[in-house]
């Protein structure tokens, strides 16, 4: 059995165990999609990425058909900040594969959301990725992220979905997404 087999077997396994079939049973980019076009306005991180605070920009089109992971959250916490340090460590160490990541802030007040991007970085640490807020409260439509979901994680390579997965904002699985990045980019 050749490695790229065995590599690509693994692969899957790893994004089955990440999708659920709850996960796919409602609304929301599944694995195989085409990841589309959105716009959002730079908040914090990322001081590096060629942005300015403040800039309106489509980060997925600025990322083109590299790896991204692409966090949305309408609620913070412990594991948010848990998720989007080890991202960060993911983008840091993976920066031949040119693995790429950010974060949007969903949700209807705009002061509170730019509140929440800051402290996410500020508690999170991260140096390498930025944080957005977006215009929509449920993020971009072409999307159709579930309404219900307090953290959506898609994980994108070549301009498709490689995954994607829901979680309350305390219960993120940390270590399952990162699992599925290393396979996204390997």
């Amino acid at each position: 059995m050749s490695r790229l087999f065995l590599g690509t077997v693994l692969s899957a396994a790893l994004i089955a165990g990440f999708a659920t079939a709850a996960d796919t049973a409602t609304s929301g980019l599944k694995q195989g999609d085409p990841i589309g076009a959105f716009y959002v306005t730079k908040v914090a991180g990322a001081e590096d990425d060629g942005v300015k605070t403040g800039q309106e920009l489509c980060y997925r089109c600025k990322y083109g058909q590299r790896p991204m992971v692409m966090v949305f959250t309408r609620k913070g916490g412990e594991k948010v900040n848990q998720l989007v340090a080890e991202l960060d460590k993911a983008v840091a160490a993976n920066s031949d594969a040119q693995l790429r990541g950010f974060v949007t802030v969903m949700g209807e007040d705009q002061a509170e959301l730019k509140a929440s991007a800051k402290q996410l970085i500020e508690k999170s640490g991260a140096k390498m990725i930025p944080v957005a807020v977006s215009d929509s409260p449920n993020g971009p439509a072409n999307y159709s992220l579930d309404p219900e979901a307090e953290v959506t994680v898609i994980v994108a390579n070549e301009s498709q979905v490689v995954a994607s997965h829901k979680f309350a904002a305390d219960k993120i699985d940390v270590a399952a997404v990162i699992k599925v990045v290393s396979a996204a980019i390997n």
